[in-house]
């Protein structure tokens, strides 16, 4: 019996115990693998809800907050929360720009006093009262509306003791002979027509409110001789604009007055582009579309012409035997 296995119920029952146990531990093994899956899942999650939040917020405060800036949509900012925060920097930086062109403006301090009568304590009934700190202070914005001046310039004249010399002082410089508008006046026409598109009959009809009786045919011809007169600076313009490396070249229709009808003119304009400086831009009016603007403003120059494929810009190139390319290329370069 010594050399036999010992066999009774207890061993059966360890044995059996063992392999539960051993399934048990496997068991649990695969349940903690399975809840620290779900703990990390969830770990992520909250981070994308934290960051929905965050963007929630932002968006609730554009809405019902003072700011006014347009911002994206708020399905757009939740699906792209770094986009819709680049463009809170970029609205906070025009804000601050804003702010500081308007603390730039002409100011004027405006004392307010408390009137005598009310200067009484209504604890007291002293009349004593000391300046507390600089007071309170508003901010308001108002329009000054523009005022023309009349200008009577009297020249001095003299006359020498023995009768025989007389002297007159010298005539105010004018912007051209006889001219009965200053130059702040004949700029202003011109940046209303061009800049603010201003007919010069609605300018006449203002400037009439003001008290100056003028027609639109004379502020046309005012219009015409400021035209004339910043000729050189157009001329100096279009030298510079030759002179860059890039120019962006483009034409769009415009329709000008003849008799008893209107036809079409063309305007170009012609972007010179560097690295260093701003751009420049210049238009150039023509009756036709042809490829006499293009060589009158860039001929004999070297560098890059960015523009479509109209054949127009062709006299430009550099190759006489370039063909015009399909209506999708562009001309690389003139």
């Amino acid at each position: 019996m010594g050399g036999e296995d010992h066999r009774c119920d207890w061993r059966g029952q360890a044995e059996s115990l063992a392999v539960q146990l051993d399934a048990a531990h496997r068991t649990i093994s695969a349940q903690a693998e399975t809840i620290q899956r779900q703990a990390e899942a969830l770990a992520k999650q909250g981070e994308q809800l934290s960051q929905i939040q965050a963007t929630v917020e932002k968006l609730q405060r554009h809405v019902f907050g003072k700011r006014s800036e347009k911002m994206l949509s708020v399905a757009a900012a939740i699906r792209d929360p770094d986009r819709a925060e680049a463009e809170r920097i970029a609205a906070l930086q025009t804000r601050r720009e804003n702010a500081e062109k308007k603390r730039q403006l002409v100011t004027r301090r405006i004392e307010h006093k408390v009137p005598d009568e009310q200067k009484v304590c209504p604890k007291c009934g002293g009349h004593d009262f000391s300046k507390l700190g600089d007071g309170k202070m508003t901010e308001e914005y108002e329009l000054v509306p523009a005022m023309v001046e009349r200008r009577l310039h009297v020249q001095e004249k003299l006359r020498c003791r023995c009768g025989e010399t007389i002297l007159t002082a010298p005539a105010p410089t004018k912007v051209f002979d006889k001219a009965r508008f200053g130059p702040t006046f004949m700029a202003q026409v011109a940046v209303s027509k061009c800049a603010d598109s201003l007919p010069l009959y609605r300018q006449a009809k203002a400037y009439r409110r003001a008290g100056v009786q003028v027609n639109d045919s004379t502020l046309g011809d005012l219009f015409h001789r400021t035209a004339e007169i910043l000729d050189p600076l157009y001329e100096r313009l279009l030298r510079l604009i030759r002179e860059k490396e890039i120019v962006l070249a483009d034409e769009t229709t415009q329709r000008v007055q003849e008799k008893g009808k209107t036809r079409t003119a063309w305007l170009w304009s012609f972007i010179g582009r560097d690295e260093v400086e701003r751009e420049l831009i210049a238009y150039v009016f023509s009756r036709s579309r042809s490829g006499d603007t293009p060589v009158e403003v860039l001929g004999e120059t070297k560098g890059k012409l960015v523009a479509d494929a109209y054949s127009g810009y062709n006299k430009v190139m550099l190759d006489d035997n370039y063909t015009s390319p399909p209506a999708t290329t562009t001309p690389p370069h003139h």
